[in-house]
C-alpha cells in the first residue's frame, strides 16, 4: 500500500458536540497548573460513535498549560486495548512548521538565511539543476511558493524513494535530485502550490549545512529543549504487540508499524513526527506563547516570519492563517494525515488558547471527526472560562 499525504490545511470548525467531563487526569505543558486538567474522554466518545472512528486524544491549553485532556475508544479495531493520553499519534504534516521553527534556529546562527538558495547549498548540482530551480530560497520553500510539484510520481522519482529506506539523508539527495532536475511545476514565487518536496528539500538544506540529518537536528534542537521525551519518526509502536495506537486506513483496517505503516523518511520533514498528545502541546504552547509576544527558543522576529503569510496568501510556515470570530481575530491551523492517522491543531492567540486532537485512522470521516471535536473543544473551552 503506498499512498502520498492526504492534508487538509483549513477546517471550518461548524459542527458540536456533547460537553461532559467529570474524571480528573494530571498532566502539565510547562509550568504547573493551578488546577488539574479536565477530562475531555467524555466529550470525545460520542464523536468515535457518529464516525465509527477506532480511537482518538485530544487536548486544550492555555498559555503553557493543559487545562482539559483526554482519550477515547482502542488502540486497533476489534481490539481491547484502550486508547491512552500517553499514547503516541502520528502527526503528519504537522511536522512541516516543526521542521520551519528548526530552520528559524539555524537562521538565527547563521548558519541559514531565508534567502539562501538550493544553488548555495548544493553548487555541485547547478551545472545538472533547472535554470529555474537555482535561486529558489528556503523562504519560498517554507511557504510553498517554490514550484516544487505536489506530488513526486514523475520519472517514477516516488517508486525509488518508497524502495531507499535505510540512509533518509541519501534518500533526500535523491529527492532534491529528482525534482530539481526537472522544471518546476510553475515559475517560482508566482504561485501557491502546497508540496512535501519543498519541505523535505527545506529539511535536506538545513542538515547539509548543520552537519546532521534533520532527524538528529529535531531531536537535539527542539524535542530534547521542550521535554517531547514521546517524540519519534514514523508509526509508532511494536509490531511484536499493540503497545500504541494502530494507524488505520479510510476503510477501517489496521495497519502494523512497517515499511507500509508511513511515507518514506525522503519526506520526513514534511510530515514523519508522532508523539503523545501531551507532548504536541508543550510544541503548540511554543507558538502559542510566541504569537502572544513571549517568545521562548526563538526571537520574537523569527516567530513573526513564521506566523506571517506572503502578502496575498493564507499560508505562512508550517501555519495556515485566517481569522475566526470565536478567537477574536488570527488564528493559525494546520492539519495533517498520512491516509492512517489525522490530526488538527488550532491556535487563538488573542483568546490565550489552543485545541489540538488527533485520531487513529485517515480519510473522510477522520477529517469530519477531528473537525467537530475541535469546534466541542472550542465551545468547551469558552464556557468553562471563569
Amino acid at each position: 500500500m503506498r499512498v502520498p499525504f492526504g492534508v487538509i490545511l483549513v477546517l471550518a470548525l461548524s459542527g458540536g458536540a456533547d460537553m461532559g467531563g467529570a474524571d480528573i487526569l494530571v498532566c502539565r505543558c510547562g509550568a504547573e497548573p493551578t488546577l488539574p486538567p479536565r477530562d475531555l474522554g467524555p466529550l470525545l466518545r460520542p464523536i468515535l460513535d457518529r464516525h465509527n472512528l477506532p480511537g482518538m486524544v485530544a487536548a486544550i491549553i492555555q498559555g503553557d498549560q493543559i487545562v482539559a485532556i483526554g482519550a477515547a475508544g482502542v488502540r486497533r479495531r476489534g481490539g481491547g486495548e484502550k486508547v491512552a493520553v500517553a499514547d503516541r499519534f502520528h502527526l503528519g504534516s504537522c511536522t512541516k512548521s516543526m521542521t520551519a521553527t528548526l530552520c528559524g534556529m539555524l537562521v538565527e546562527e547563521q548558519k541559514l538565511s531565508w534567502e539562501t538558495t538550493i544553488a548555495d547549498v548544493f553548487p555541485e548540482l547547478v551545472s545538472k539543476m533547472h535554470p529555474a530551480y537555482r535561486t529558489v530560497t528556503l523562504r519560498q520553500l517554507l511557504t510553498h511558493r517554490s514550484g516544487a510539484p505536489a506530488d513526486l510520481q514523475a520519472g517514477g522519482l516516488w517508486d525509488r524513494l518508497w524502495h531507499h529506506r535505510d540512509d533518509p539523508v541519501k534518500a533526500r539527495q535523491m529527492l532534491l535530485e529528482g525534482v530539481v532536475t526537472r522544471p518546476p511545476e510553475a515559475r517560482p514565487g508566482t504561485k501557491f502550490i502546497y508540496s512535501n518536496a519543498g519541505y523535505a528539500i527545506a529539511g535536506h538544506m538545513a542538515e547539509r549545512l548543520a552537519g546532521r540529518p534533520w532527524e538528529q537536528l529535531m531531536r537535539e534542537r527542539l524535542f530534547k529543549p521542550l521535554g517531547l521525551q514521546s517524540a519519534g519518526f514514523g508509526a509508532p509502536g511494536s509490531d511484536r504487540s499493540v503497545d500504541q495506537p494502530r494507524g488505520h486506513t479510510e476503510a477501517g483496517n489496521p495497519v502494523d508499524p512497517g515499511p507500509n505503516a508511513d511515507n518514506p523518511p525522503a519526506i520526513g520533514p514534511a510530515g514523519t513526527v508522532h508523539c503523545s498528545i501531551s507532548d504536541w502541546a508543550k510544541y503548540i504552547a511554543l507558538h502559542l506563547q510566541a504569537a502572544e509576544g513571549h517568545p521562548r527558543l526563538l526571537k520574537a522576529q523569527t516567530f513573526k516570519v513564521l506566523h506571517t503569510a506572503p502578502e496575498g496568501q493564507d499560508y505562512a510556515m508550517g501555519w495556515s492563517t485566517t481569522s475566526r470570530p470565536w478567537a477574536g481575530g488570527k488564528v493559525l491551523t494546520h492539519a495533517g494525515s498520512n491516509n492512517m492517522w489525522y490530526c488538527v491543531v488550532w491556535i487563538a492567540p488573542r483568546k490565550d488558547f489552543a485545541v489540538l486532537g488527533c485520531c487513529n485512522q485517515g480519510g473522510g470521516a477522520a477529517a469530519k471527526a477531528c473537525d467537530e471535536a475541535s469546534w466541542a473543544l472550542v465551545q468547551y473551552e469558552l464556557a468553562n472560562r471563569p
